[in-house]
């Protein structure tokens, strides 16, 4: 067995290249092939990539927003309770749901087997409400208040009809779990304004118990430098896990031993040349930084009586969607790229009238809060806020149909999804259903178009933004998506 010593002084092949006439040799090749210069993008310099520095040294596009707050509302919330008025299914309620419509379409194990599928009417009122005569249901008093603020899209689909593979899909450009998620994607190619925050954070909560989990590689870096991961943020006395010093370490002492690891670690990358030891440094970094700046941001005491009135009762308690929207707030004031909140509650299989008024309780007042608060401190016009789900819910009841109970099964086929702010048309509601809330009839959205619409209000080409992994170039959007120009401001 070799000893330490003959290991240290050994060359590897990464060693011999890169000290020969081959190794310049390929570097210069490399810079004559990076794809962001064949397709006309910038080219970071390594030490800048390396160390969290974004990857565009100038935007693709005239940016609209500077930030995105996500507000993710996991489970698939039923847009015929909520945003899309079809009162033919009030009038047909109970009635088969026409072969015609459906079109031998894929339905989940759930319904698959079936042999009747009752349509199903809403229990809940709608009323037009804004400029827009934007039809909302009863449930949403709150957000109809703001209906002249956002731009609503009645118009989504997906390919995904299970929620892991939706929300995947949603967060990834990508069914299979592996991909970088969309903030980090942002993180990779703007960068960060704020050095002692992370540019990705994420926060969860619910509202209800037994719906389905999240996982981590929904913020996840994927395939890019770690340092660009969602980094979760949690209710409690230690809202980033491992943050704090170690008992009977001081801030001084802390400080030494990081800038003797950073250089332990930068020996080993000369000699090594792994990215990941760039990304590991640059994470040990900000951790260091966060240890005061995340007690400042998470501390809500300066925060007025009025403002936490504004956002109810809700944000008061720590770890609710209130009190997590209210620090969405206070993250994007201080300049966080990308805030993801997820909510949990809305998979409504069965029970659905009394559930869904247990999730919009939740949620209605915070959400409108949050526009309303950004608004009046001038954060609204480039902060890009979002509202919605995975999927929606189908037009029939799953199981038996009850006049007081009924259930709706995943529908991938139609969905609502609301933004404001951050460039896009204020009062729109675009796309449009058929009458049995089906099948999308006026302008489809798919997901990668929206994932390509986002990137672009950031000032991103999705088509440009690549990163090169196992030979293959890839993007958040695939090879599909494009931008919906009727969207913008």
């Amino acid at each position: 067995m070799k000893s330490l010593d003959d290991l240290k002084f050994n060359s590897t092949r990464r060693h011999f290249l890169s000290g020969t006439s081959l190794g310049i040799g390929g570097v210069a090749l490399a810079a004559l092939l990076d794809p962001l210069r064949v397709f006309g993008g910038p080219t970071p310099s390594p030490s800048q990539a390396a160390h969290g520095g974004p990857l565009l040294s100038a935007p693709h596009v005239a940016p609209r927003a500077k930030r995105v707050i996500y507000l993710f509302q996991s489970g698939g919330p039923s847009q015929l309770e909520l945003f899309d008025y079809k009162p033919t299914l009030r009038q047909m309620n109970g009635q088969e749901l026409p072969a015609s419509v459906r079109m031998g379409q894929r339905l989940t194990g759930m319904t698959a087997f079936q042999r009747s599928f009752p349509m199903a009417g809403s229990q809940f009122d709608f009323t037009q409400h804004g400029r827009s005569g934007a039809w909302l249901s009863e449930l949403l008093p709150h957000t109809a208040r703001i209906v002249d603020e956002l731009c609503i899209v009645r118009s989504m689909h997906t390919e995904a009809i299970n929620h892991d593979p939706a929300v995947t899909f949603f967060q990834t450009g990508s069914q299979q779990a592996g991909r970088p998620s969309m903030g980090a994607w942002l993180s990779y190619g703007l960068g960060s304004e704020n050095e002692n925050l992370p540019s990705f954070i994420v926060l969860l909560s619910r509202a209800r118990g037994g719906d389905q989990p999240l996982y981590s590689w929904l913020w996840g870096s994927g395939f890019l430098p770690s340092q660009h991961q969602g980094v979760q943020f949690r209710s409690g006395r230690d809202p980033v896990l491992y943050l704090g010093d170690p008992d009977g370490l001081d801030r001084a002492s802390r400080r030494r031993m990081l800038d003797t690891l950073r250089g332990l670690e930068e020996q080993q990358h000369a000699r090594v040349m792994d990215p990941e030891i760039d990304a590991r440094i640059a994470q040990y970094e900000m951790a260091y930084r966060m240890q005061t700046a995340v007690p400042d941001a998470m501390d809500l005491k300066d925060e007025p009586a009025s403002i936490l009135d504004m956002y109810g009762p809700g944000a008061r308690v720590p770890g609710t969607y209130a009190a997590n929207c209210l620090l969405a707030r206070r993250l994007a004031e201080r300049n966080v790229r990308f805030i993801q909140l997820y909510h949990q509650g809305w998979d409504q299989h069965g029970n659905l009238p009394a559930d869904i008024q247990t999730m919009t309780k939740s949620v209605d007042q915070a959400s409108a809060a949050l526009v309303l608060d950004l608004k009046q401190r001038g954060l609204l016009d480039d902060t890009l806020v979002i509202w919605g789900g995975e999927f929606g819910r189908t037009n029939y009841s799953q199981g038996k149909l009850e006049k007081a109970n009924y259930g709706r099964d995943h529908h991938p086929r139609c969905f609502t999804v609301w933004m404001a702010g951050g460039g896009v048309k204020k009062g729109l509601v675009y796309g449009e259903t058929d009458e049995f809330g089906y099948n999308v009839v006026r302008d489809p959205v798919h997901v990668h178009d929206f994932q390509a619409t986002l990137l672009h209000l950031m000032g991103v080409d999705h088509e440009r933004l690549l990163f090169k992994h196992q030979g293959r170039r890839y993007r958040l959007t695939d090879v599909h998506g494009h931008v919906v120009n009727d969207l913008l401001a």
